[in-house]
């Protein structure tokens, strides 16, 4: 029983859970903005009404789901304070500058557009009008950023100093704290992700209606835009994601060791990477794999010679490092271990390229049997259709390698995830949170669904008889739609 309602654990669940349900309109909003900016820009600069059709649909979608976005990332925040106080006490002074700068510039300058685009279509000139989208999506790009960047001082804590006497660490350097390698890596890897699910989604509902026979004209465009947007931005995840897992070899070896299961440091065509593995049930002996060797030693150095440490190295190394010294209370763990959960971290990281990539073949085939007509078989439809979440589950198994990959520190190597719990909130209270969420959670998101899904199949807006006689429409009859 104390297990179940221990307060640790209860507090991580917690979190991870409404983390990752946050993070299901996070990437849809940073991606979609960019496509309904990109369709509206063609429709101005040709005049294709298809184009306006198109915009009008997806950024109803994209609306839908920043306001969901919005309601479900403010029970974040309040989290740091309610079971992570010892977290928040010790590093506010840092993590709560970005977090700030996201809130009071790039949440602000973001919204501010999204009123403009809303109610100007009937009051702003177009070429005026289309740029409010455009800095939408520039405010979405900077509010991922500051986030990042706070995230990315848990990863790699630089720009501070540790002040013993207050038992808390302090900002010496923003400039160090937003431009920490970590959140520069991590940025354009999740921006290509970000845009890899918003091609999906734009290729899902064209999928629908095609397989219908619906909005043929339209529909066949947004189903080529959704796919090539997709291969593209696929390309872009794995060229970061190479220069990411990098920077992550450089300041959390441990990471990249558990990734690959990688108990004995090894280098050259002994740093293989493993396609898939079995092992015994305590995960330190390997019976069975399927290897590319010096893959590892590329994606962690690039190069093919490179070396990489394994897990036993690194846990000698780290007990020496943090546990020895007498301000091991924060960097030392209870039970010593400072490696994270091998299969979890393992998996995710497979299940995170897999995922991806699938979504692009997916796309790829995809523009193959389009090219030239549409009549396909219903499962063809059916397989565009359910490919949209794999970018998606794609983002959530990879922010899993992330945080997981990190423990047992909640920053790393300045202090471990149990140092920075709540000490005086009970596991039950927690609990009783915890199953309030997951009912809420679970409501909102069937209202988003039904939302979304309502938005998707009514489809692109029909023009009304008063539009102009070059093909224009009149902008009043769409300054209300929303």
């Amino acid at each position: 029983m104390n297990e179940l309602l221990d307060p640790l654990a209860l507090a991580r669940w917690q979190f991870g859970l409404t983390t990752l349900y946050h993070f299901i309109f996070v990437p849809l909003t940073i991606g979609l903005s960019l496509l309904v900016a990109i369709l509206q820009t063609v429709w101005v600069r040709t005049g294709k009404t298809k184009y306006l059709r198109l915009t009008r649909l997806f950024g109803k979608i994209f609306l839908i789901n920043f306001a969901m976005g919005v309601v479900t990332g403010i029970v974040q925040e309040f989290q740091f304070g309610m079971n992570w106080s010892n977290y928040s006490r010790f590093v506010g002074d840092i993590f709560g500058a970005p977090l700030a700068m996201e809130g009071l510039i790039a949440f602000f300058f973001e919204a501010t557009f999204i009123g403009l685009w809303i109610f100007g279509w009937d009051k702003l000139p177009k070429k005026i009008h289309v740029l409010t989208i455009w800095f939408v999506w520039i405010g979405t790009v900077f509010s991922a950023y500051f986030i990042l960047a706070a995230n990315a001082f848990m990863q790699n804590p630089v720009g501070f100093e540790l002040n013993e006497e207050r038992g808390r660490v302090e900002l010496q350097s923003i400039g160090d704290v937003l431009l920490n390698p970590v959140a520069l890596t991590q940025f354009p890897h999740t921006l290509f992700a970000s845009i890899m699910f918003a091609g999906v989604v734009v290729v899902a509902v064209a999928a629908w209606h095609l397989q219908r026979r619906q909005f043929v004209d339209e529909m066949r465009t947004a189903l080529r835009f959704g796919a090539w947007t997709n291969i593209l931005a696929f390309v872009g995840v794995g060229l970061t994601g190479h220069e990411l897992g990098m920077v992550m070899t450089q300041t959390q070896p441990m990471k990249m060791a558990a990734a690959e299961a990688l108990y004995d440091s090894a280098s050259g065509a002994d740093a293989s990477f493993s396609l898939f593995s079995l092992g015994t049930p305590d995960g330190a002996h390997e019976i069975f794999s399927i290897r590319i060797p010096y893959l590892l030693s590329f994606l962690s150095n690039g190069t093919f010679n490179g070396s990489v440490e394994g897990i036993r190295d690194l846990q000698a190394e780290y007990e020496a490092m943090y546990c020895g010294g007498a301000d091991s209370l924060l960097t030392c763990p209870t039970d010593g271990q400072f490696a994270p959960i091998i299969w979890v971290t393992y998996w995710a990281f497979r299940w995170m390229i897999g995922l991806g990539a699938l979504a692009a073949l997916v796309s790829a085939v995809g523009l193959w049997i389009t090219r030239k007509h549409l009549d396909l078989p219903n499962w063809v439809w059916k397989v565009a259709i359910w490919s949209a979440p794999l970018p998606m589950l794609a983002s959530l198994v990879g922010w899993i390698f992330t945080e997981m990959g990190r423990q047992p520190w909640i920053v790393f190597g300045v202090m471990t995830t149990e140092q920075g719990v709540s000490p005086g909130v009970p596991g039950w209270a927690v609990l009783v949170s915890l199953a309030a969420f997951t009912v809420v959670y679970g409501a909102l998101a069937v209202v988003e669904f039904k939302l979304i899904a309502r938005a998707a199949k009514e489809g692109p807006p029909e023009l009304e008889s008063g539009d102009s006689e070059d093909g224009e429409p009149d902008q009043r009859q769409f300054a209300t739609v929303y």
